[in-house]
Protein backbone atom coordinates (compact mmCIF):
# COMPACT_ATOMS: atom_id res chain seq x y z
CA UNK A 1 0.00 0.00 0.00
CA UNK A 2 1.54 3.43 -0.99
CA UNK A 3 1.81 5.47 2.18
CA UNK A 4 0.36 8.97 1.83
CA UNK A 5 2.34 11.06 3.80
CA UNK A 6 6.58 10.14 4.07
CA UNK A 7 8.31 11.44 6.03
CA UNK A 8 12.06 12.24 5.52
CA UNK A 9 15.56 12.46 7.69
CA UNK A 10 18.66 13.33 5.93
CA UNK A 11 21.93 13.26 7.86
CA UNK A 12 24.77 14.32 5.66
CA UNK A 13 28.28 13.62 6.58
CA UNK A 14 32.07 13.83 5.51
CA UNK A 15 34.09 9.97 5.24
CA UNK A 16 37.61 10.25 4.23
CA UNK A 17 37.74 7.77 1.33
CA UNK A 18 41.47 7.60 -0.49
CA UNK A 19 41.59 8.56 -4.38
CA UNK A 20 44.55 7.94 -6.66
CA UNK A 21 45.87 11.12 -5.75
CA UNK A 22 45.92 10.76 -1.57
CA UNK A 23 42.66 11.28 1.05
CA UNK A 24 39.68 13.04 -0.75
CA UNK A 25 36.21 13.92 0.93
CA UNK A 26 33.43 11.65 -0.34
CA UNK A 27 29.70 12.30 1.07
CA UNK A 28 27.67 9.60 2.35
CA UNK A 29 24.28 9.83 4.01
CA UNK A 30 21.31 7.59 5.26
CA UNK A 31 18.02 8.70 5.99
CA UNK A 32 15.10 7.53 8.46
CA UNK A 33 11.91 7.48 6.20
CA UNK A 34 8.95 7.29 8.70
CA UNK A 35 5.16 7.95 7.28
CA UNK A 36 1.83 6.19 9.61
CA UNK A 37 2.65 4.14 12.28
CA UNK A 38 0.60 2.43 15.04
CA UNK A 39 1.87 2.23 18.80
CA UNK A 40 2.50 -1.57 20.65
CA UNK A 41 1.29 -0.28 23.89
CA UNK A 42 1.04 -2.24 26.93
CA UNK A 43 3.64 -5.07 26.19
CA UNK A 44 6.08 -3.51 28.18
CA UNK A 45 4.45 -0.40 29.48
CA UNK A 46 2.04 0.23 31.43
CA UNK A 47 0.68 -3.52 31.80
CA UNK A 48 0.32 -6.24 34.36
CA UNK A 49 1.40 -8.78 31.87
CA UNK A 50 4.41 -11.20 32.77
CA UNK A 51 5.94 -14.34 31.43
CA UNK A 52 4.37 -16.27 28.59
CA UNK A 53 1.49 -14.12 28.69
CA UNK A 54 3.85 -10.91 27.95
CA UNK A 55 5.55 -12.62 25.56
CA UNK A 56 2.27 -13.72 23.56
CA UNK A 57 0.27 -10.35 23.92
CA UNK A 58 2.22 -9.50 20.62
CA UNK A 59 3.36 -11.60 18.11
CA UNK A 60 5.20 -12.05 14.65
CA UNK A 61 1.78 -12.67 13.77
CA UNK A 62 0.49 -8.76 14.75
CA UNK A 63 3.32 -7.35 13.22
CA UNK A 64 3.06 -8.52 9.67
CA UNK A 65 -0.45 -7.75 10.06
CA UNK A 66 0.64 -4.24 11.00
CA UNK A 67 2.69 -3.99 7.75
CA UNK A 68 -0.41 -5.38 5.65
CA UNK A 69 -2.35 -2.73 6.91
CA UNK A 70 0.10 -0.23 5.18
CA UNK A 71 2.11 0.88 8.34
CA UNK A 72 5.42 1.90 7.97
CA UNK A 73 6.64 2.00 11.70
CA UNK A 74 5.45 0.64 15.09
CA UNK A 75 6.21 2.73 18.13
CA UNK A 76 7.39 1.02 20.83
CA UNK A 77 6.82 2.57 24.33
CA UNK A 78 8.85 1.13 27.38
CA UNK A 79 8.95 1.81 31.18
CA UNK A 80 12.06 1.13 33.33
CA UNK A 81 10.52 -0.55 35.74
CA UNK A 82 9.83 -3.76 32.78
CA UNK A 83 13.16 -3.26 31.90
CA UNK A 84 15.42 -2.97 34.85
CA UNK A 85 15.26 -4.03 38.34
CA UNK A 86 16.03 -0.81 40.96
CA UNK A 87 19.83 -1.06 40.86
CA UNK A 88 19.53 -0.65 37.22
CA UNK A 89 20.16 -5.17 36.24
CA UNK A 90 18.31 -5.60 32.89
CA UNK A 91 15.66 -7.82 32.57
CA UNK A 92 16.34 -10.53 30.50
CA UNK A 93 13.11 -11.21 29.48
CA UNK A 94 12.04 -8.06 28.20
CA UNK A 95 14.65 -7.49 26.21
CA UNK A 96 14.15 -10.43 24.35
CA UNK A 97 11.03 -9.14 23.83
CA UNK A 98 12.13 -5.64 22.76
CA UNK A 99 14.92 -7.46 20.41
CA UNK A 100 11.93 -9.90 19.01
CA UNK A 101 9.83 -6.91 18.64
CA UNK A 102 12.55 -4.94 16.41
CA UNK A 103 13.91 -7.82 14.34
CA UNK A 104 10.22 -9.09 13.74
CA UNK A 105 9.40 -5.64 12.26
CA UNK A 106 12.74 -5.27 10.19
CA UNK A 107 12.00 -8.50 8.86
CA UNK A 108 8.25 -7.15 7.87
CA UNK A 109 10.05 -3.64 6.87
CA UNK A 110 8.41 -1.54 9.42
CA UNK A 111 10.81 0.88 11.20
CA UNK A 112 10.87 1.42 15.01
CA UNK A 113 10.56 4.02 17.23
CA UNK A 114 11.79 3.00 21.02
CA UNK A 115 9.78 5.34 23.43
CA UNK A 116 11.50 5.36 26.79
CA UNK A 117 7.61 5.51 28.61
CA UNK A 118 7.49 5.36 32.05
CA UNK A 119 10.17 6.13 34.66
CA UNK A 120 10.27 5.03 38.37
CA UNK A 121 11.29 8.83 38.71
CA UNK A 122 7.99 10.43 36.65
CA UNK A 123 5.07 9.03 35.49
CA UNK A 124 3.17 11.73 33.25
CA UNK A 125 0.15 11.71 35.27
CA UNK A 126 1.96 11.39 38.94
CA UNK A 127 1.72 14.03 41.12
CA UNK A 128 5.11 13.27 42.65
CA UNK A 129 7.89 13.21 39.88
CA UNK A 130 11.38 12.90 41.61
CA UNK A 131 13.09 12.98 37.82
CA UNK A 132 12.82 16.91 38.32
CA UNK A 133 14.34 17.16 41.54
CA UNK A 134 16.96 14.96 42.37
CA UNK A 135 20.50 14.74 40.71
CA UNK A 136 20.27 11.34 41.19
CA UNK A 137 17.38 10.67 39.41
CA UNK A 138 18.37 12.08 36.28
CA UNK A 139 21.77 10.88 36.50
CA UNK A 140 19.56 7.34 36.58
CA UNK A 141 17.93 8.30 33.35
CA UNK A 142 20.89 9.57 31.71
CA UNK A 143 22.31 5.86 32.29
CA UNK A 144 19.45 4.20 31.18
CA UNK A 145 19.97 5.43 27.94
CA UNK A 146 23.72 4.80 27.90
CA UNK A 147 22.55 0.92 28.36
CA UNK A 148 19.59 1.22 26.07
CA UNK A 149 22.38 2.44 23.08
CA UNK A 150 24.84 -0.42 24.35
CA UNK A 151 21.76 -3.04 23.50
CA UNK A 152 20.45 -1.66 20.69
CA UNK A 153 23.36 0.05 19.13
CA UNK A 154 23.98 -2.82 16.22
CA UNK A 155 20.18 -1.90 14.89
CA UNK A 156 20.60 -0.30 11.57
CA UNK A 157 20.62 3.64 11.97
CA UNK A 158 18.51 3.87 9.28
CA UNK A 159 15.79 1.97 10.88
CA UNK A 160 15.26 2.30 14.42
CA UNK A 161 15.01 5.64 16.01
CA UNK A 162 15.40 6.51 19.99
CA UNK A 163 12.18 8.43 21.57
CA UNK A 164 14.23 10.13 24.90
CA UNK A 165 10.80 10.55 27.06
CA UNK A 166 7.03 10.07 26.82
CA UNK A 167 5.72 13.19 27.61
CA UNK A 168 7.53 14.98 30.53
CA UNK A 169 5.89 16.75 32.70
CA UNK A 170 8.04 19.42 34.60
CA UNK A 171 7.13 22.61 36.88
CA UNK A 172 9.62 24.56 34.60
CA UNK A 173 9.97 23.90 30.83
CA UNK A 174 13.87 24.70 31.86
CA UNK A 175 13.97 21.71 33.82
CA UNK A 176 13.26 19.59 30.62
CA UNK A 177 15.36 21.27 28.25
CA UNK A 178 18.25 21.05 30.25
CA UNK A 179 17.65 17.28 30.86
CA UNK A 180 16.93 16.24 27.26
CA UNK A 181 20.34 17.96 26.37
CA UNK A 182 21.91 16.35 28.84
CA UNK A 183 20.78 12.76 27.49
CA UNK A 184 20.88 13.42 23.79
CA UNK A 185 24.76 14.03 24.44
CA UNK A 186 25.13 10.93 26.25
CA UNK A 187 23.67 9.03 23.36
CA UNK A 188 25.17 10.94 20.36
CA UNK A 189 28.68 10.44 21.93
CA UNK A 190 27.76 6.55 21.65
CA UNK A 191 25.87 6.81 18.41
CA UNK A 192 26.73 10.11 15.94
CA UNK A 193 24.43 8.59 13.43
CA UNK A 194 21.48 8.00 15.20
CA UNK A 195 18.32 9.84 14.69
CA UNK A 196 16.56 10.68 18.09
CA UNK A 197 12.94 12.22 18.96
CA UNK A 198 12.30 14.68 21.24
CA UNK A 199 8.96 16.26 22.32
CA UNK A 200 7.65 19.22 24.18
CA UNK A 201 7.15 19.68 27.91
CA UNK A 202 3.32 19.16 29.95
CA UNK A 203 2.00 16.08 28.14
CA UNK A 204 4.47 16.84 24.79
CA UNK A 205 1.54 19.09 24.08
CA UNK A 206 1.25 21.35 21.25
CA UNK A 207 1.12 24.39 22.92
CA UNK A 208 4.03 24.23 25.08
CA UNK A 209 6.38 23.62 22.02
CA UNK A 210 7.43 27.14 21.75
CA UNK A 211 9.28 26.31 25.24
CA UNK A 212 11.15 23.34 24.11
CA UNK A 213 14.64 23.78 23.05
CA UNK A 214 16.24 21.44 20.13
CA UNK A 215 19.81 20.09 20.02
CA UNK A 216 21.88 21.34 17.05
CA UNK A 217 21.74 18.25 15.05
CA UNK A 218 20.12 17.10 12.24
CA UNK A 219 19.26 13.79 13.03
CA UNK A 220 16.50 15.12 15.15
CA UNK A 221 12.56 14.22 14.77
CA UNK A 222 10.07 16.51 16.57
CA UNK A 223 7.25 14.68 17.94
CA UNK A 224 3.97 16.26 19.96
CA UNK A 225 0.79 14.31 20.98
CA UNK A 226 -2.71 15.31 20.44
CA UNK A 227 -6.11 14.43 22.03
CA UNK A 228 -8.03 17.59 21.53
CA UNK A 229 -11.07 18.18 21.88
CA UNK A 230 -10.00 15.79 25.06
CA UNK A 231 -14.09 15.55 25.69
CA UNK A 232 -14.33 13.60 23.18
CA UNK A 233 -10.85 11.60 22.74
CA UNK A 234 -11.60 10.62 26.40
CA UNK A 235 -15.16 10.39 26.45
CA UNK A 236 -16.15 8.22 29.07
CA UNK A 237 -12.37 7.13 29.77
CA UNK A 238 -12.42 5.35 33.77
CA UNK A 239 -9.20 6.86 34.87
CA UNK A 240 -9.84 10.64 35.00
CA UNK A 241 -12.78 13.15 35.40
CA UNK A 242 -14.19 12.25 32.51
CA UNK A 243 -15.54 9.52 34.12
CA UNK A 244 -18.45 11.88 35.65
CA UNK A 245 -19.38 13.39 32.35
CA UNK A 246 -22.97 11.53 31.13
CA UNK A 247 -23.86 14.34 28.61
CA UNK A 248 -23.08 14.09 24.74
CA UNK A 249 -19.91 15.03 22.87
CA UNK A 250 -20.32 16.10 18.80
CA UNK A 251 -17.33 17.02 16.29
CA UNK A 252 -17.57 18.70 14.61
CA UNK A 253 -18.97 21.82 16.97
CA UNK A 254 -19.48 22.69 20.15
CA UNK A 255 -18.87 20.44 22.35
CA UNK A 256 -20.49 22.14 25.30
CA UNK A 257 -22.80 24.56 25.39
CA UNK A 258 -23.66 27.12 28.17
CA UNK A 259 -26.93 25.54 29.12
CA UNK A 260 -24.89 21.91 29.30
CA UNK A 261 -22.31 23.77 31.21
CA UNK A 262 -24.80 25.11 33.81
CA UNK A 263 -25.96 21.76 34.23
CA UNK A 264 -22.70 20.23 35.12
CA UNK A 265 -21.93 18.84 38.86
CA UNK A 266 -19.89 21.84 40.46
CA UNK A 267 -17.05 19.37 40.59
CA UNK A 268 -16.78 18.83 36.84
CA UNK A 269 -16.68 22.51 35.90
CA UNK A 270 -12.93 23.34 36.48
CA UNK A 271 -12.67 20.50 34.29
CA UNK A 272 -14.84 21.18 31.78
CA UNK A 273 -15.44 25.13 31.46
CA UNK A 274 -12.32 25.58 28.78
CA UNK A 275 -14.81 23.59 26.57
CA UNK A 276 -17.61 25.75 26.96
CA UNK A 277 -19.19 27.10 23.43
CA UNK A 278 -15.74 25.88 22.02
CA UNK A 279 -16.31 25.49 17.77
CA UNK A 280 -14.22 22.30 17.54
CA UNK A 281 -13.21 21.68 13.97
CA UNK A 282 -10.66 21.28 11.49
CA UNK A 283 -9.40 24.89 11.08
CA UNK A 284 -9.44 25.10 15.17
CA UNK A 285 -7.39 21.30 14.86
CA UNK A 286 -4.40 22.86 12.87
CA UNK A 287 -4.58 25.90 14.88
CA UNK A 288 -3.94 24.16 17.94
CA UNK A 289 -0.88 22.30 16.70
CA UNK A 290 0.24 25.77 15.13
CA UNK A 291 3.22 25.97 17.51
CA UNK A 292 5.03 22.68 16.40
CA UNK A 293 4.17 22.89 13.01
CA UNK A 294 5.88 26.27 13.17
CA UNK A 295 8.49 24.83 15.16
CA UNK A 296 9.59 22.09 12.79
CA UNK A 297 9.85 24.54 10.19
CA UNK A 298 11.99 27.02 11.44
CA UNK A 299 14.61 24.37 12.24
CA UNK A 300 13.65 22.38 9.40
CA UNK A 301 13.26 19.01 11.07
CA UNK A 302 10.73 16.96 10.21
CA UNK A 303 7.22 16.86 12.44
CA UNK A 304 5.46 13.76 14.24
CA UNK A 305 2.34 13.19 16.40
CA UNK A 306 3.06 10.08 17.99
CA UNK A 307 -0.42 9.51 19.76
CA UNK A 308 -3.45 10.44 18.87
CA UNK A 309 -6.45 9.00 19.28
CA UNK A 310 -10.49 8.28 20.58
CA UNK A 311 -11.49 6.26 23.30
CA UNK A 312 -13.64 3.57 21.67
CA UNK A 313 -16.69 4.67 24.40
CA UNK A 314 -16.93 7.77 22.03
CA UNK A 315 -19.93 8.13 19.30
CA UNK A 316 -18.47 6.26 15.99
CA UNK A 317 -19.54 9.07 13.81
CA UNK A 318 -18.26 11.72 15.63
CA UNK A 319 -14.83 9.67 15.95
CA UNK A 320 -14.74 9.03 12.35
CA UNK A 321 -15.04 12.68 11.56
CA UNK A 322 -12.14 13.75 13.83
CA UNK A 323 -10.32 11.04 12.47
CA UNK A 324 -10.79 12.31 9.11
CA UNK A 325 -9.63 15.46 9.87
CA UNK A 326 -6.19 14.79 11.64
CA UNK A 327 -5.35 12.27 8.69
CA UNK A 328 -6.13 15.08 6.60
CA UNK A 329 -4.06 17.52 8.54
CA UNK A 330 -0.87 15.80 8.73
CA UNK A 331 -1.11 14.46 4.77
CA UNK A 332 -1.44 18.31 4.47
CA UNK A 333 1.35 19.38 6.99
CA UNK A 334 4.19 16.89 6.18
CA UNK A 335 3.69 15.21 9.51
CA UNK A 336 4.11 11.65 10.42
CA UNK A 337 2.00 9.78 13.09
CA UNK A 338 1.70 7.15 15.23
CA UNK A 339 -2.44 6.16 16.39
CA UNK A 340 -2.57 5.17 19.94
CA UNK A 341 -2.74 2.14 19.79
CA UNK A 342 -2.92 -0.99 18.44
CA UNK A 343 -4.08 -3.59 20.67
CA UNK A 344 -6.59 -2.74 22.87
CA UNK A 345 -10.62 -2.23 24.08
CA UNK A 346 -10.12 1.15 24.51
CA UNK A 347 -8.28 2.78 21.82
CA UNK A 348 -6.89 -0.06 19.56
CA UNK A 349 -8.23 -0.97 16.08
CA UNK A 350 -7.22 -4.81 17.59
CA UNK A 351 -9.29 -5.93 20.55
CA UNK A 352 -7.65 -7.89 23.34
CA UNK A 353 -8.95 -11.19 22.13
CA UNK A 354 -7.21 -10.64 19.22
CA UNK A 355 -10.23 -9.37 16.76
CA UNK A 356 -10.08 -6.03 14.83
CA UNK A 357 -12.42 -3.37 15.99
CA UNK A 358 -13.78 -2.86 12.41
CA UNK A 359 -15.42 0.93 13.62
CA UNK A 360 -11.48 2.11 14.51
CA UNK A 361 -10.01 0.39 11.38
CA UNK A 362 -12.77 2.53 9.02
CA UNK A 363 -11.89 5.68 11.35
CA UNK A 364 -8.52 5.27 10.15
CA UNK A 365 -9.00 4.17 6.75
CA UNK A 366 -6.74 1.30 7.16
CA UNK A 367 -7.26 -1.95 4.26
CA UNK A 368 -4.70 -4.59 3.89
CA UNK A 369 -2.88 -4.48 0.75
Amino acid sequence: MKVGLTLIVTAWFAMAAPSAFGMADEEASYKIILGKGTNLAHWLSQTKRQGEERHNFVTEEDIAHIAELGFDHVRMPIDEMHMWDEQGKRDRDAFEILDNAIRWSLAHDLKVVVDLHILRSHHFNAEVKPLWTEPAEQERFINLWRDLSRALHSYPADSVVYELMNEPVADDADQWNRLAAKAFAAVRELEPERTMMIGSNMWQGAGTFDELEVPDDPRIILSYHFYEPFMLTHYKTPWNFMKDYTGPVRYPGVILSEAQFAALPEGLKPELERFVGVNFNKQLLVEMMEKPLRKAKELGLPLYCGEFGVFNAAPKADRIRWYQDMLEIFDEHGVSWANWNYKSDQFGFVGLDGKPIEQVKEALNLNSK
